[in-house]
């Protein structure tokens, strides 16, 4: 084998806004109950951010989480690269805010916006700068400010979403390009840019000069989403070298219960074996899968030299997974 400069995680952190709100507080000004909520979606609650916190805000504390994770300061960092669909600004980067914040060294710092995909995205980015030898070591973060993109009249979608933030520190270091190296071994990542009418925000800069708000064909979205994420983490597997029955560990996107448990059983995968927190972070966006990931390294579930198998999928449509041992 030859040597090969791998992206190894060596720190995971997230972080939740104070605020819970439940299935029944939504009921009191939207037509729907917690028993509907549950049922078509298995979520039960969701985190909304204070009025004076900006996604910033929320990705700096996941990130100064991973860092004290991995023994490492902003000082160490040399690239940053933000999931986000919610930004402070339009301009500039979020990333350059976070790094402001942090304390971070001038070093590479931008955003990337794939939507829900976003985190699986920024995470083969960073691997090209790692293992090419750009940047030693990154931040990876993915925060979202959901519940700012709203519509609180349309119990379609504003039940499913709320806000949070997760965070992972990447450092290269030598491997054999084997599939026991420890770091990012595999990925695949997909767009069909003809289905934006099934998941998008109705606002924009250049269109109407206004945020917008979320809007989605559920039902079109689900259809889509079991299938075309199945082939991607297939595809991922395949580039890792490893076939499905070896993974540890299921961290996928948490969008909807219904879609997780979809997937798994496509694949193969039992349940016991799938990190699942959309009952009680809703879906957070680009943030979901570090903020699970974050959880199941904090009850012992995930451990040092595991195969962790990551999907998404998000608005554009974007879609994409990854496999990554610790």
């Amino acid at each position: 084998m030859s040597s090969v400069l791998r992206s190894v995680v060596t720190g995971v952190g997230g972080y939740l806004p104070d605020e819970v709100v439940t299935n029944d507080d939504l009921a009191k000004f939207v037509e729907t109950t917690d028993a509907w909520i549950v049922e078509r979606t298995g979520i039960h609650q969701r985190r909304r951010a204070a009025p004076d916190q900006a996604v910033s805000d929320l990705a700096t504390a996941a990130a100064n989480a991973a860092l004290a994770a991995a023994g490492r300061t902003a000082a160490d960092i040399d690239l940053i690269i933000v999931a986000t669909t919610t930004p402070d600004l339009t301009f500039p980067a979020t990333a350059a805010i976070v790094q402001r914040k942090l304390g971070a060294p001038q070093g590479i710092a931008f955003d990337i916006q794939a939507v829900c995909s976003g985190f699986v995205y920024a995470l083969s980015i960073a691997d090209g700068f790692l293992a090419r030898g750009h940047a030693k070591r990154a931040l990876v973060i993915g925060a979202e400010t959901m519940t700012r993109l709203m519509d609180w009249t349309d119990r379609g979608t504003c039940v499913l979403f709320g806000d949070g933030a997760g965070a992972v520190v990447l450092e290269a270091m030598p491997g054999e390009g084997a599939v026991t190296d420890r770091g990012l071994l595999g990925f695949a990542l997909r767009c069909d840019g003809t289905k934006q009418d099934l998941l998008y925000v109705d606002g924009g800069p250049s269109t109407t000069g206004t945020v917008g708000h979320l809007r989605m064909q559920g039902n079109q979205v689900f259809r889509h989403a079991v299938i075309n994420i199945c082939e991607a983490v297939e595809a991922a597997a395949a580039e890792a070298g490893t076939p499905l029955s070896t993974v540890d560990w299921f961290i996928p996107h948490q969008a909807n219960r219904r879609i997780l448990e979809g997937v798994a059983r496509r694949l193969g995968i039992d349940e016991s074996r799938v990190v699942s927190t959309v009952g009680e972070h809703a879906n957070t966006s680009a943030a979901s899968i570090p903020l699970a990931w974050s959880q199941a390294v904090q009850d012992g579930r995930i451990k040092p030299g595991q195969l962790l198998l990551l999907e998404a999928m998000g608005g554009g449509l974007t879609w994409g997974a990854c496999v990554i041992r610790l």
